[in-house]
């Protein structure tokens, strides 16, 4: 994520994935596990593949056709450009309008990577090569029939990060050339990393192994774009779909409706379905007022629901409202970044030592639907993930202890050391929440110096790792791109990481930077097991402090069906959803 947005933590965190980004709660991962809050225990995915699956997709068993569902949140997608998507709610929606070449099909609460425009590639020898044969006979939206140059200029797309400077960016890293080329405008087409053959090969060269590669192409920047067709910075207004669904009418911060897209074929399709007439979509909405309504269902409240994290105060009516309650897992942990450059680490672990993780869970109303106490890199929904013992301090939970905390900082010799970090002066509990930590370093003897700033600048200025602070920057959690370790170390913890903006600690060790290129160019079956001897070798730098895994557990109407979580990005899976009548 080039800070991918997780929407169930909006109020205090801006994740890098995109959102992108889970697991599942039961068996199924849907709204009828009870209402219980052990129903959202997190699992673990697994790297699963089906190269030969087809389409038409499986029916979901009940599911009727019609309606328009309404869909509600208080925070706002910043894009719908397929090249600049990163965060989780954009990416969600994202899957009704884009198809790309490779695909999740969520299978009894678990992704399966299968076929989408293209099959899942063929590697070299030497790994270097992949290539990709794509379907025949696609449409845009407009009748137009997609080729196999507008995936290749998709991803040269991709490369004007200057511009789209949300996107992914593993292609900088992987891709030939990928530090070199700017992008078609600043570059033109002529691009070594990406070529094509015929009408309907798609070859892709690398310049180090990249085993995840098909998984990496299920992001909506692989989504192909006509060059004739790119309006720039204003394709994010009204980009074209070759989904099951596109744009009617939008209004940027605030609201989308989607219709029918007649050109879709289900037949090509293994994954996506068509269920619904159109989508509502509306943001900025109250996030209790919202869930309130939903829970109430009266009117179009019933056909409705909200992906807000739900609100502890909400909790009482589920009793009653049981069937309401959707519940699954994210792919995220979240934390509060320490910068490393600015930050000693005797100093860091005082920190963490003082940091009054009790008092701030409590303040920011999380509780077991929505929130797990976290203590590693990875979640437990990554294959790799083990749980070690707690690294010291930062195993999620605790009061803090202030004067310990002091005693440290002294024997340091960095008593009165300055900690500075922003936070929205604009919502009473972010307020609430910083004072918090301030109030706990200052009993530890650190100068606190919280910088209150808008809603509207938060993450312009959490993303600039230039600014006068050290502590809280983005990405303030992380979301796996696919389940794999690879989808968080060499994304968070290579010395390259500082300068794509997506970094925890701002780690800059050449040593560590080998150690995980190496396990990154393993074999899956070799790399998973080691990314846990990373996983803590990294928390024992202390370059963020663990707050929670996230989990999903959101509000939908009476007359809402049987809703799927979408494991990938812990949010509801908008594509396979409908109305009772």
């Amino acid at each position: 994520m080039a800070r991918r947005f997780n929407v169930a933590v909006a109020a205090t965190a801006a994740l890098a994935l995109g959102i992108a980004g889970c697991s599942s709660p039961s068996s199924n991962n849907d709204s009828s596990n009870g209402g219980s809050s052990d129903a959202g225990k997190i699992t673990q995915q697994a790297n699963a593949l089906d190269p030969s699956a087809k389409g038409p997709a499986k029916e979901i068993e009940g599911a009727r056709k019609g309606g328009v569902l309404n869909i509600q949140a208080q925070t706002t997608p910043n894009t719908f450009d397929p090249t600049d998507i990163y965060y989780v709610d954009s990416n969600e929606i994202g899957k009704l309008l884009f198809r790309t070449p490779t695909q999740f099909d969520i299978r009894d609460g678990k992704p399966t990577l299968v076929p989408d425009l293209t099959d899942l590639g063929t590697p070299s020898a030497d790994k270097l090569t992949w290539t990709f044969k794509m379907q025949q006979g696609i449409k845009y939206e407009d009748g137009t029939d997609v080729k196999v140059e507008d995936l290749a200029y998709a991803i040269k797309r991709s490369f004007a990060h200057d511009i789209y400077v949300n996107g992914p960016t593993y292609q900088l890293s992987y891709f030939k050339d990928g530090d070199k080329y700017k992008g078609p405008y600043k570059d033109g087409d002529t691009y070594s990393g990406v070529e094509t053959q015929g009408t309907d090969t798609l070859i892709i060269h690398l310049k180090t192994p990249f085993q995840d590669l098909p998984f990496y192409m299920t992001f909506p920047m692989f989504t192909p774009i006509p060059k004739a067709k790119d309006t720039k910075q204003d394709y994010k207004n009204k980009p074209l779909a070759t989904g099951p669904y596109k744009f009617k009418s939008y209004a940027a911060g605030t609201s989308l409706v989607l219709e029918k897209n007649t050109n879709w074929d289900a037949n090509t399709d293994p994954a996506r379905h068509q269920y619904l007439d159109g989508y509502d979509f509306k943001w900025g909405v109250d996030a209790v007022k919202s869930q309130t309504a939903i829970l109430n269902s009266n009117g179009q409240d019933a056909n409705a629901i909200n992906y807000d994290v739900l609100d502890a105060t909400l909790i009482p009516q589920l009793a009653s409202k049981k069937s309401q309650l959707v519940q699954g897992e994210s792919p995220c942990t979240i934390v509060w970044q320490l910068d490393s450059r600015k930050i000693p680490l005797e100093v860091r672990k005082a920190i963490a030592k003082a940091y009054p993780n009790d008092q701030i869970w409590k303040a920011a109303g999380y509780n077991d639907y929505v929130a797990e106490p976290a203590s590693t890199v990875m979640p437990p929904s990554v294959p790799g993930y083990e749980k070690y013992t707690p690294v010291a301090d930062l195993t999620g939970t605790g009061p803090g202890d202030p004067a310990a905390a002091k005693a440290m900082l002294e024997a340091a010799g960095k008593a009165n050391f300055e900690v500075s970090w922003y936070y929205d002066n604009q919502k009473p509990q972010t307020q609430q929440i910083s004072q918090i930590r301030a109030d706990a370093l200052t009993k530890a003897g650190f100068k606190v110096k919280p910088i209150g700033v808008a809603t509207a600048d938060l993450r312009t200025k959490k993303g600039d790792y230039d600014a006068p602070v050290n502590m809280g920057q983005s990405p303030a959690g992380w979301c796996s791109d696919w389940p794999a370790g690879g989808s968080w170390f060499p994304v968070l913890f290579r010395s390259q990481s500082i300068d794509e903006g997506q970094s925890w600690g701002m780690l800059s060790d050449p040593a560590l930077d080998k150690e995980i290129n190496d396990v990154a160019n393993l074999p899956a079956d070799q790399s998973t097991p080691k990314w846990a001897a990373l996983d803590k070798k990294v928390m024992e730098q202390y370059i963020a402090i663990p707050t929670y895994y996230d989990k999903l557990a959101v509000v939908q109407g009476t007359n809402v069906g049987t809703t799927l979580g979408d494991p990938t990005m812990g949010m509801p899976l908008f594509g396979s959803m409908y109305l009772k009548s």
